[in-house]
């Protein structure tokens, strides 16, 4: 793994993301975020496709840093995923127990006979990713393993300047499209007032979009939209693309101070993608910043998650729509786009077909999924997610201990009677109360952990408006 300090030194002899040659983008020469570090186990491994590639990510207890391999054991092929960290810290195939140091060198083979050196072949080692952590994510590169220590990893910039102002929201999630259906969505900022009406949005905000972008070549473009959202009322808003996989929003108004909407796009397998979303903010007032410090994170992904679900249904069929009609390459007949709002959705397209940058060329998007797939949390986010795994299982043990509490206070009710006789107007109102307070708390809770299975079915957009008296 390379240290940040080990990074900046080999960057002065720094290579572009991408590859030398100035005409393509190679999109396995370029870093991701795979995991918010937070949400890593080191006790065990963790599977990751990137770029259709299955990857096994581990903590190297003897180096103290996480790993990246191939999930495959040179023996015979099974994914390391599977196993376990041994004792002694290495990595351990589940099939036959051969073990791994963090470089992928093979430290022991139990079934070989004494004295005899299999495990020291270049066939018994596993194969390795480079891996790198920056401002709380983990980061591997795909490409050639000699290129890594010389391209930069896509950070947020603005955070680097004063970290310490800095409040930041954090989410991710698995997405059913892909990286650039991704990215071409949240660089589209007029489509907010009506995908997420009565989320983050509102109708009424809707107005003249005039984007436009100042400089644009192979490693992204920078944008601007002097107006800005809520009909100007906000002040200015920059954007920028970092290719491949990272863009940014950044605002400063009266109002609320300096807000950022930043977005990676990993690609995952084609029509597919993780999604790590971050809202950084410097407030003007503290008020704001204190109430997001005091929210716990799984509350905070349960609100992302139903934002996210505004779009999610309709972009995992558009992109089909766009596949039909030739891609990326026949984008303007494809799409009619009449206005600048569109400047920055056609600005990306460009960069895919000029710079060759789809990861997943000639390739076809899988058969359209149900829309309860698509409305899927938990294999999507909550299994990956700490927090909300903790509070999935807590919430769980909670109702568990409502239901048996009330249980037991109905079956001992007649027992009370019996032994107390007629029960005073008190007792008799705490022990009507107890048992329908709980069963109160069990349905709401109920109510919250199906919020981390599923998604609701009418994004608010949809829902019937109040009409006003």
């Amino acid at each position: 793994m390379l240290t940040e300090e080990r990074l900046s030194t080999l960057l002065a002899n720094e290579l572009p993301a991408g590859g030398s040659d100035a005409t393509r983008f190679d999109p396995k020469e370029a870093w991701y975020p795979v995991q918010y570090v937070q949400d890593l186990d080191k006790t065990k491994p963790t599977k990751f496709t990137l770029l259709e590639q299955d990857l096994v990510i581990w903590w190297d207890q003897q180096a103290g840093c996480w790993r990246a391999f191939v999930d495959q054991c040179p023996h015979r092929l099974v994914p390391l995923s599977q196993g376990r960290i041994a004792e002694d810290g290495l990595l351990e195939c589940p099939y036959h127990g051969w073990a791994f140091k963090g470089d992928g060198e093979c430290d022991r083979i139990p079934q070989q006979p004494t004295g005899d050196r299999a495990n020291e072949s270049k066939r018994a080692c596993a194969i390795v990713f480079a891996t790198v952590e920056r401002q709380g994510l983990l980061f591997i590169y795909p490409g050639k393993s000699e290129n890594a220590a010389q391209v930069s990893v896509p950070i947020i910039e603005p955070l680097e300047e004063d970290p310490d102002k800095w409040i930041c929201l954090n989410t991710f999630r698995d997405l059913p499209y892909d990286a650039l259906t991704l990215l071409e969505n949240v660089l589209d900022a007029s489509h907010v007032p009506f995908t997420h009406h009565r989320s983050v949005g509102n109708r009424a905000n809707a107005s003249t979009v005039e984007l436009e972008v100042l400089e644009a070549g192979k490693q992204g473009f920078d944008g601007f939209w002097e107006a800005g959202p809520r009909k100007g009322t906000l002040g200015s808003q920059h954007t920028k693309f970092i290719a491949p996989n990272l863009m940014w929003h950044d605002l400063t108004s009266k109002q609320f101070g300096r807000t950022m909407t930043v977005v990676y796009a990993t690609p995952t397998r084609k029509g597919e993608c993780r999604v790590f979303a971050r809202f950084p903010f410097q407030f003007s007032s503290k008020l704001p910043a204190f109430f997001i410090k005091i929210t716990p994170r799984w509350y905070s992904h349960i609100g992302n998650n139903a934002i996210l679900e505004d779009d999610q249904i309709f972009l995992h069929h558009q992109e089909r729509y766009l596949e039909a009609k030739g891609g990326s390459a026949n984008l303007a007949k494809a799409f009619y786009l009449p206005t600048r709002a569109d400047a920055y959705v056609s600005a990306l397209r460009k960069w895919v077909t000029d710079y060759e940058a789809d990861p997943f060329p000639g390739q076809l998007l899988s058969p359209p999924l149900t829309d309860a797939v698509l409305l899927d949390r938990y294999q999507s986010h909550t299994e990956h997610c700490s927090s909300c795994r903790a509070a999935l299982a807590n919430i769980q043990r909670v109702r568990l201990g409502l239901a048996i509490a009330g249980f037991i206070s109905w079956a001992v009710l007649p027992l009370l009677i019996v032994w107390l006789g007629t029960p005073s107007v008190t007792l008799s109102t705490l022990m009507t109360i107890i048992p329908v307070t709980a069963g109160g708390i069990w349905l709401w809770l109920g109510n919250l952990e199906r919020q981390f299975y599923q998604g609701r079915a009418v994004p608010p957009r949809n829902l019937p408006e109040t009409k006003k008296k």
